[in-house]
């Protein structure tokens, strides 16, 4: 009786066994089928974050580097890896509230630069306004009558948003130059936040671009730009427009953003921002890439020409060429502008613009980038040398 029981158990642990060894084949052959979990579906997605043989660079944590680029720029040029944001410049605004781009041209140069920033982590956003207007003279007028009236300012709102949902924009940036009277501040802020809603809604950023609102020859703000702090809690980045200092008190080149100037802006944004309890990890400091001829009837360079002219020039801020004297951002004031916006609890920094840098080791934006990643290392070395 006890052999028969033995043989029987045995019988049935092996049958038991072998059926859900081929059920459980049955159930893996039936999913595989399926293609959302094929082998070369799964390797793919393994690959895709990560290329071993080109490590991306480390950009900085929680700190911001802001390049505008202008929408007729190869979008191959830009140097990605080092930018968080990349800014194309510019949608232009109509009175009515639609949005204009210049031509064929710059659809295809932002598609181009959304597909390869996008490959960098870099975010890529869409500047609305700027000083010119592709219809012509100044935006000023266009985007004031859009923004006054409920109308034209949500068909705005809803055509910068529906372009950032079709192009695959990671945000948007106001750059209204500049908000003239209490009015135009209270119709900004409006319009920021009925922005800011759709947007941070989308997981999109928004950012706006503002005036240094510093005389940069008698060092006291600047009243005929108006701004109402309230606006700013709605926005990711302040980005501070703090160069074109040459147009204070009578045209002089050398004001273009000489250092101590800088020094006025960052005290004043700092002091707006604690006295109105906005946080100031939203501002981010704005340098030129371009530099100011003496001469006004002489057009403006950019840092990758004079460069070119001599690379000894990255290490000034004057150069004598066509003629006429052109003031500029060498590296090191650049270095210390880098460290003057983190001193201060600023976020980050901002170029006008990444198209006008130069290349490889004379790059601006490498000088930035090292410092925002290496604050400590930068701070013990000027520590250093002052012990000297």
């Amino acid at each position: 009786m006890n052999k028969k029981r033995g043989i029987l158990l045995t019988i049935i642990i092996i049958f038991t066994f072998t059926g859900g060894f081929f059920s459980g084949v049955l159930y893996t052959n039936k999913h595989e089928s399926k293609p959302y979990i094929t082998v070369k579906q799964a390797q793919k997605s393994i690959k895709n974050p990560i290329q071993k043989e080109k490590p991306k660079l480390e950009k900085p944590n929680d700190r911001v580097l802001i390049g505008y680029i202008q929408d007729y720029r190869d979008p191959n040029m830009v140097d990605y890896s080092k930018l968080t944001h990349i800014i194309f410049s510019f949608a232009h605004p109509s009175k009515n509230g639609d949005i204009l781009l210049n031509g064929e041209l710059a659809i295809k140069n932002l598609r181009t630069m959304v597909a390869k920033a996008h490959k960098h982590d870099t975010k890529v956003m869409l500047a609305v306004g700027g000083w010119f207007h592709i219809s012509g003279g100044e935006s000023y007028s266009y985007f004031k009558a859009a923004i006054s009236k409920p109308v034209s300012r949500t068909k705005l709102v809803n055509e910068l948003v529906s372009i950032s949902d079709r192009e695959k924009l990671d945000g948007i940036d106001i750059d209204f130059e500049h908000p003239r009277s209490s009015t135009d501040a209270k119709n900004l802020m409006i319009f920021t936040k009925e922005l800011s809603q759709k947007l941070h809604s989308r997981n999109k950023e928004l950012s706006i671009a503002v005036n240094a609102k510093v005389h940069s020859v008698a060092g006291t703000e600047i009243n005929n730009v108006v701004y109402n702090p309230t606006m700013f809690q709605y926005v990711n980045h302040v980005n501070i427009m703090a160069y074109d200092g040459q147009w204070d008190g009578g045209y002089n080149a050398a004001n273009l953003s000489p250092y101590p100037y800088t020094e006025n802006i960052v005290n004043y944004w700092t002091k707006l921002f604690d006295r109105n309890k906005l946080s100031k990890e939203k501002l981010v400091l704005g340098v030129p890439f371009y530099a100011q001829p003496v001469n006004p009837a002489i057009n403006q360079v950019s840092y990758s020409a004079i460069i070119k002219n001599n690379p000894a020039n990255a290490h000034k801020d004057t150069v004598k060429m066509n003629g006429t004297t052109y003031y500029y951002n060498g590296d090191t004031t650049v270095q210390k502008k880098t460290k003057l916006a983190l001193d201060h609890g600023f976020g980050g920094m901002m170029m006008w613009e990444a198209g006008h840098d130069a290349k490889g080791q004379y790059s601006l934006t490498s000088v930035i980038y090292d410092v925002l990643n290496n604050r400590n290392l930068f701070a013990s070395k000027e520590n250093m040398n002052s012990k000297k």
